[in-house]
């Protein structure tokens, strides 16, 4: 069986794209899935003087640990201005530290939300490619506009519920090739 971990590019407690991300775990993934709380880690900025001083924070390594044993990743994507969080380019700035290649051969299924049309779509593709440079294979993204018209505690709308379906099930299909 795979190891699957998940997490969010977003540091805020309310977060849409956590929402989301709880629920096609507890909806939808029929794989085990270990969920990882980003907004838990203690790291700071960036910066080759902080890095040369004090080394790769042990938050990043702990992080690093659990990437290395999972075969797989779903993340959930936030946009800001157009890209992922700078919270999440942090920590993604980070990981690269510890390895170019720190995502190597890792499947992986994105996910994002905004409140606005744009359903994140921006962020995905910078995620997409930012994440494929670091050795990481996009398995399948899913990507949903206007969170608060088309997400509720009843799940998504029923267009996007098979769309966001669809891509997990590839995802896992992916992983446990028939």
């Amino acid at each position: 069986m795979s190891k699957v971990i998940a997490f969010t590019g977003s540091n805020s407690s309310t977060s849409i794209n956590d929402q989301l991300l709880q629920y096609t775990l507890n909806s939808l993934v029929k794989e085990s899935v270990d969920y990882i709380d980003l907004k838990k880690l203690s790291i700071p900025i960036f910066s080759e003087d902080i890095e040369k001083s004090s080394g790769i924070p042990d938050d990043i390594k702990s992080l690093k640990v659990e990437i290395d044993a999972a075969s797989a990743l779903i993340v959930s994507v936030n946009e800001h201005n157009g890209t992922m969080s700078s919270f999440f380019k942090n920590i993604t700035d980070w990981l690269s530290r510890t390895d170019p290649k720190y995502l190597k051969d890792k499947k992986i299924l994105l996910i994002g939300t905004s409140p606005g049309q744009g359903g994140a779509k921006f962020s995905l593709d910078y995620t997409k490619n930012n994440f494929e440079k670091f050795g990481g294979v996009i398995v399948d993204h899913f990507s949903l506009p206007s969170f608060q018209n088309n997400f509720s505690e009843s799940g998504l709308s029923a267009d996007f519920a098979k769309a966001l379906k669809d891509s997990v099930s590839n995802f896992e299909n992916d992983l446990n090739p028939a």
